[in-house]
């Protein structure tokens, strides 16, 4: 199966990266020479349509003035993502639970991959997946991360403790502060949804849950924003400056 991705710095990665593409689409009038040299550099097969026609073809209005045909995106098991895993890391996933909005997945994903996190993990169901605005949002970290796709997130999060690892939830209910984690082990943090947080399932099998201050009037934040300071938090504890 094949999908559109649009926007521009995701078909330039897709160019730079050598992935395969079977076909950019590119909206007459567009002017940016660079682009255009790489994609005729790159002899994918290019098709022009005017904006009306592309913004039917790709159901979207935001896609820049260019797209490109791919390969559904890989989601991967669990154990493929652990085997992935260099020998000697400590090891870091994010677990989604009940995250719905598309832009929030992208961004986690381009910070996961500023981090070097080993993987994101997500629900089939109730649960945004790899999405064209997803990809767009990532900047190319979509390619770059890994992502898991399971049935039930509560056993999945057994199955990791199982084999080592600490499940950590952002909550404000019996947290400690961020800063007082524990984050030397091979971590799960679980990221709640936008609008009900961690569901009791999932919390229940966290070990512990940590908080961020909240010191002004504003009583949450933004799923991604929590996640990217969340995720700066464990690296700057794994990788002190000397």
């Amino acid at each position: 199966m094949s999908q559109y991705v649009y926007g521009k710095n995701v078909v330039r990665q897709l160019i730079s990266d050598n992935k395969k593409i079977h076909e950019i689409i590119l909206m007459e009038g567009l002017k940016d020479k660079e682009l255009e040299k790489m994609i005729r550099q790159s002899g994918v097969p290019l098709r022009v349509m005017n904006r009306r026609q592309m913004d039917k073809l790709l159901n979207a209005s935001n896609h820049q003035g260019i797209a490109a045909s791919i390969d559904d995106y890989k989601t991967y098991t669990i154990d493929e993502m652990i085997e992935a895993i260099p020998k000697g890391k400590l090891p870091l996933l994010i677990m989604l639970d009940g995250l719905e909005d598309p832009h929030n997945l992208g961004a986690i994903l381009r910070t996961a991959d500023c981090v070097n996190a080993d993987g994101i993990i997500i629900g089939k169901h109730r649960s945004v997946q790899l999405t064209p605005t997803v990809a767009k949002v990532s900047t190319g970290a979509i390619d770059t991360v890994k992502v898991a796709s399971v049935t039930n997130l509560s056993k999945t999060l057994v199955q990791l403790k199982k084999q080592g690892f600490w499940a950590v939830g952002a909550d404000i209910e019996n947290a400690r502060d961020y800063r007082e984690g524990q984050y030397d082990v091979p971590l799960v943090l679980v990221i709640g949804s936008e609008g009900f947080g961690i569901s009791d399932l999932v919390k229940k099998n966290c070990d512990y849950m940590i908080a961020l201050p909240m010191a002004g009037t504003v009583t949450s934040l933004n799923a991604s924003v929590a996640a990217g300071i969340l995720m700066y938090e464990i690296y700057s504890k794994r990788h002190p400056l000397k």
